[in-house]
């Protein structure tokens, strides 16, 4: 399945609930979905929704997460194999695991204004795990590593901007933010109860379960 390029106000309408796939913007009066909750289509066609079955609901949960963290149809189910195949709660161990990707980290951290922007910056090098360039948006971060601003990238525009909002942020209980240094240590996996999407993993276990 082909990467979407689209507007993502769009999905967000889709799903019809916020995916903040904006960042900051999705927190202002100037988010689009604000008014305009009801599904895209011509002339209105959008507005009425028809009653979904035990299926759509499930497969629409599934979409939801995906667009969220920004992931393939493929990479996706592998993610849930994988948590399939380890100890605990299937849908709370892939949830867990899409946490771990360096772009949300980054994200997390407070380094980028979206995932979207976190993912160009791990594409773009500019980001390190443990003093070391890692230009894979997918990679899964462990506990215990400290990610960062490539020193040389800090002069960069971008980042210059982001360094002034850095300190004003808060990372989430499970990161360590030293916003001086424009880096964050993952000092512990996230429980479910930090993980503050608007997802009911429970639907996709049983989607995938079918």
């Amino acid at each position: 399945m082909a990467k979407y390029t689209g507007p993502v106000c769009r999905l967000c309408r889709r799903e019809g609930a916020k995916l903040y796939l904006k960042g900051d913007r999705c927190y202002s009066d100037k988010c689009s979905f604000t008014g305009r909750s009801f599904a895209p289509g011509q002339h209105g066609a959008g507005q009425t929704r028809k009653k979904v079955s035990e299926y759509g609901i499930q497969l629409r949960e599934k979409q939801k997460t995906r667009r969220i963290y920004g992931v393939l149809e493929r990479q996706f189910r592998n993610y849930f194999e994988k948590a399939e195949r380890q100890k605990g709660i299937t849908g709370v161990n892939l949830l867990v695991m899409l946490e771990r990707r360096l772009d949300n980290v980054v994200y997390r951290i407070g380094l980028a204004e979206s995932r979207n922007q976190a993912r160009q910056l791990v594409r773009h090098g500019l980001i390190n795990v443990n003093g070391r360039r890692v230009d894979i948006p997918s990679f899964l971060v462990k506990a215990d590593s400290v990610v960062a601003v490539r020193e040389e990238s800090k002069e960069s525009p971008i980042m210059k901007k982001i360094a002034e909002s850095l300190g004003h942020k808060q990372a989430p209980a499970w990161i360590e933010l030293t916003a001086a240094d424009m880096s964050g240590k993952v000092t512990r996996y996230p429980t479910r109860e930090e993980i503050d999407i608007p997802i009911q993993e429970h639907l996709i276990v049983e989607l995938y379960s079918r």
